[in-house]
């Protein structure tokens, strides 16, 4: 399984987020600058991140973004689900299913895998939750011999 580059992104642009957590609220653009992503990106996954309630924008003189609640409290599943909906491995899970209400496979009928995959749907999104917005935002041993 490979994340998408905006899942990607909205990773970096969150863990970016959350080292300015208890400070000022800083800016998208601010969010570009330090992540190096352009600007319009930044701005997409701002909006997809507020409507899942993991970033909190406030207008005015002293407004910007600020998490929604404690980078403890987020976890890499939420943020990744932000992005790209329920997390699925497989094209006949739940989240995949077409318009129709079908899954987009030609083997359902006869898979014996089928019933398995909301178990490892789980187990994956059980991992993805494990890992929080905080330990990804802390500075790794590399990081602070590089400060020092």
């Amino acid at each position: 399984m490979r994340l998408s580059s905006m899942a990607d992104y909205a990773v970096v642009t969150m863990t970016a987020a959350a080292r300015h957590c208890g400070h000022a609220r800083i800016s998208a653009q601010q969010l570009a600058d330090e992540t190096g992503l352009p600007a319009p990106t930044v701005q997409k996954l701002v909006s997809k991140l507020s409507a899942a309630r993991l970033l909190r924008s406030v207008r005015g003189a002293h407004g910007g973004l600020t998490l929604a609640r404690p980078a403890a409290a987020i976890s890499l599943a939420d943020i990744i689900e932000a992005v790209e909906g329920p997390i699925a491995m497989a094209a006949c899970s739940e989240r995949l299913r077409t318009d129709t209400g079908r899954p987009d496979c030609s083997l359902e009928s006869a898979c014996s895998v089928r019933p398995h995959w909301p178990l490892v749907d789980a187990a994956l999104r059980g991992a993805l939750a494990g890992v929080s917005l905080s330990q990804l935002a802390a500075p790794t041993p590399t990081m602070i011999e590089m400060q020092a």
